[in-house]
C-alpha cells in the first residue's frame, strides 16, 4: 500500500504553481514601493546630516575668526574644518554656492547641486524630511 501512495505523488499542478507566482507578485508589488520610499528618506536624512556637519565646521571656523559670519563649503573644506562632503546618491554639491550663514544667532545652511537647491537657508536643527528637495 505504501508503494501505491508514493506512485500517486506527482508534484505541483499547474494551478498550484500559478497561485504561488501570483502570491509572489502581490508581495513584490507591496514591497518595491516601500523600499523606494526608504531610499528617498535615507537620502533626505543624509542631506540633513551634511548640513549639520557644515554647521559644526562653521562653528569651529567662527571660533578661530569671529569676524566672518558666512562660510562656503569650499572654504570649510579648504581650511580643513570639514572633510570633503559628498552628495547622497553620488555627485557633488556646488562648493561656492553651498554655504553656512550666521543670521541673528542662528546658523542657516544652503545646499545646492546643479539646478537643485536641496536646503535653502534653513536651520538644520529644525529641518524635517519635507524641507529637503532631492
Amino acid at each position: 500500500m505504501f508503494k501505491k501512495i508514493i506512485r500517486n505523488e506527482k508534484g505541483l499542478t499547474l494551478i498550484e504553481l500559478l497561485a504561488v507566482i501570483v502570491i509572489l507578485g502581490i508581495i513584490a508589488a507591496i514591497a518595491i514601493p516601500s523600499i523606494g520610499g526608504l531610499i528617498e528618506n535615507s537620502r533626505k536624512d543624509a542631506h540633513i546630516a551634511n548640513a549639520q556637519q557644515m554647521v559644526n565646521a562653521a562653528r569651529l571656523a567662527y571660533t578661530a575668526d569671529s569676524t566672518k559670519t558666512e562660510y562656503t563649503l569650499k572654504y570649510l573644506e579648504d581650511k580643513k574644518y570639514l572633510e570633503p562632503v559628498k552628495k547622497p546618491g553620488g555627485g557633488q554639491y556646488d562648493k561656492d554656492i553651498s554655504k553656512v550663514v550666521l543670521d541673528q544667532g542662528v546658523w542657516k545652511v544652503t545646499l545646492k547641486s546643479g539646478n537643485t537647491t536641496h536646503i535653502d537657508g534653513k536651520d538644520p536643527g529644525t529641518l524635517k524630511r519635507d524641507d529637503v528637495e532631492l
